[in-house]
């Protein structure tokens, strides 16, 4: 009996062997496909029915979130009403593997008398939508790895693959950097490292601060309270200061019992990591690490007002 391993490695395989097939066929047409996703002052809109339409939901997500104008049309909906949004200058991406799915080649008279500029992607070359295109996709394998070449696999993974190809080659073309993709992803941790500024991060709200002449134990006690793992030290001459719970523990470590006798000023990190609150947050984290400490002091017009933690 066939282990369920052996069944999983062998489908992985034939959906490499089927990815090799598609890739040592790919011509001239990708980048004819690629030009004309580029050159358009419309949008791209891709369209599929059944599994290549939850493939073409990702293509078009990962198009839009990485410089290409793009959303998806469900053909159903596109042949009873939705068609509306179809401006002449978009390019239409159409997807079947067989290249007869009827709900999308419903689209194909509006398309043509539109003005659109259409890309199949299908496993079939003779196929009515291949025929019917300006650019053809070729997404055949082999053989699926369904052992009943029923359920759609090898198929649509070679459909996800040249998806991610065009979305890459776009990239590419555009010169797409990080920052690009962190204004379309504000929500995500890059996002936020790349477009968030410090003052959009910072604490400013009880700063703990304590004098300069503050025994170890009232330092101990606030910097607890504070949960923020440090305190400002408020110095005569307003020198930036700040004593941090490493502080104590070197402190401590130098100074074994005699470390309790110790004040704040005596402690005190003087003139300590401060940082503008117009900064890039990205920045700030750079400075953290290269200094290897996990807070900076906030400075605007030489006062204090924040204090930004890792």
């Amino acid at each position: 009996m066939v282990s369920s391993i052996d069944i999983a490695k062998q489908v992985i395989q034939t959906e490499i062997e089927g990815l090799d097939y598609m890739s040592k066929r790919l011509g001239s047409e990708f980048e004819e496909a690629i030009n004309a996703i580029i050159n358009t002052k419309g949008r791209t809109i891709i369209c599929g029915m059944g599994k290549s339409g939850i493939i073409g939901k990702k293509i078009a997500a990962s198009f839009a979130s990485t410089g290409t104008p793009s959303f998806f049309m469900h053909p159903g909906e596109a042949f009873h009403g939705d068609l509306g949004m179809v401006k002449p200058e978009d390019v239409f991406i159409a997807i079947s593997n067989s290249g007869e799915t009827d709900e999308v080649l419903k689209l194909l008279p509006f398309l043509r008398d539109n003005g659109n500029f259409i890309i199949a992607i299908t496993g079939k070359e003779e196929s009515t939508l291949a025929i019917n295109s300006h650019c053809h996709l070729n997404i055949a394998v082999p053989k699926e790895a369904c052992p009943l070449q029923l359920a759609p696999t090898s198929s649509t993974t070679a459909t996800l693959v040249m998806g991610d190809a065009l979305t890459v080659a776009l990239m590419d073309v555009r010169g797409f950097k990080p920052e690009n993709f962190a204004r379309f992803h504000p929500g995500g941790s890059l996002g936020r490292r790349l477009l968030s500024k410090v003052r959009d991060e910072m604490i400013t709200e009880n700063l703990p601060t304590i004098a300069s002449d503050a025994d170890f134990t009232a330092i101990i006690n606030k910097i607890s309270s504070s949960h923020l793992g440090l305190t400002l030290v408020n110095l005569e001459n307003n020198s930036l200061a700040i004593i941090t719970d490493g502080d104590l523990r070197r402190a401590m470590e130098s100074k074994g019992r005699n470390a309790f006798d110790l004040t704040a000023k005596d402690i005190a990190s003087i003139n300590p990591a401060s940082i503008s609150p117009e900064c890039n947050i990205q920045n700030a984290y750079e400075v953290m690490e290269c200094k290897s400490i996990t807070s900076l002091i906030v400075v605007e017009h030489e006062s204090i007002v924040g204090i930004l933690k890792k």
